[in-house]
């Protein structure tokens, strides 16, 4: 990582920072502190150059519960879907297990996760959406997170979807607790989770357009009312060199 005062004569190019690890996925190249253009640098940021890289698929042994946890959900899966056709892939990273799920069979897998009696994984603790813009064909993400509080144990399943075809099955029929998670993240990134029973915005008004935590979003899009001042939106404001 390499950072430039304002005040810097240096021409040269920054070089961005190597992954972390030899398996690490780089999907993009962040330049600057805030991704703003166009309005100016202001923070003394703007020849940071960053790679957005993503841990790598893991190999076994997992360590902890993680290798149990997988073993069990193949063998489970052997009458169902196939577990190489159901998981793209394990990650094992910071002490974390993630499972990647192919759309199509979340459903069957989340199934499985809840009622096979050495998982029991009953509880869905929430979904997250995540906006990688830069990865082409899997630009949004639906992140749940979920609790076995028979065994107590953890991990997350994520499922990726095209930003031209953003739907994922709803879990809502396995893990009722996913109702108003799964509306807020169609609320804020637009993924459509099919089977939904009321997919509707959660936060934003109905009319409102687009989905404010999507990474191409414009960043403070309307002027604020403050006491009777108005604040422009940043694109807006006064630059200062």
């Amino acid at each position: 990582m390499s950072t430039e005062g304002p005040g810097s004569t240096d021409s040269r190019a920054a070089e961005p920072e190597q992954p972390t690890g030899p398996e690490d996925e780089v999907i993009g190249v962040r330049r600057g502190m805030f991704g703003i253009s166009g309005s100016g640098d202001t923070s003394g940021y703007g020849r940071l150059v960053h790679r957005v890289a993503l841990p790598g698929g893991s190999a076994p042994p997992y360590g902890s519960y993680f290798d149990t946890v997988v073993d069990l959900l193949r063998a489970a899966l052997a009458s169902g879907p196939a577990f190489d056709t159901a998981i793209e892939k394990v990650v094992v990273d910071r002490g974390e297990l993630t499972l990647h799920v192919d759309r199509d069979q979340l459903v069957a897998v989340a199934r499985v996760l809840r009622d096979d009696p050495g998982l029991r994984f009953e509880l869905c603790l929430g979904v997250n959406g995540v906006h990688y813009p830069d990865e082409s064909g899997r630009e949004l993400r639906a992140v749940y997170h979920l609790n076995s509080i028979t065994h107590g144990r953890r991990l997350r399943l994520e499922v990726s979807a095209p930003d031209t075809d953003p739907h994922i099955p709803s879990l809502y029929r396995v893990y009722p607790t996913c109702d108003w998670h799964e509306r807020e993240t169609y609320d804020f990134f637009g993924i459509l989770f099919d089977g939904h029973p009321s997919l509707t915005r959660i936060t934003m008004p109905d009319d409102w357009r687009g989905h404010p935590q999507r990474k191409d979003y414009p960043l403070g899009g309307i002027p604020v009312e403050y006491k009777g001042a108005r604040i422009p939106p940043p694109d807006e404001r006064r630059a200062y060199s």
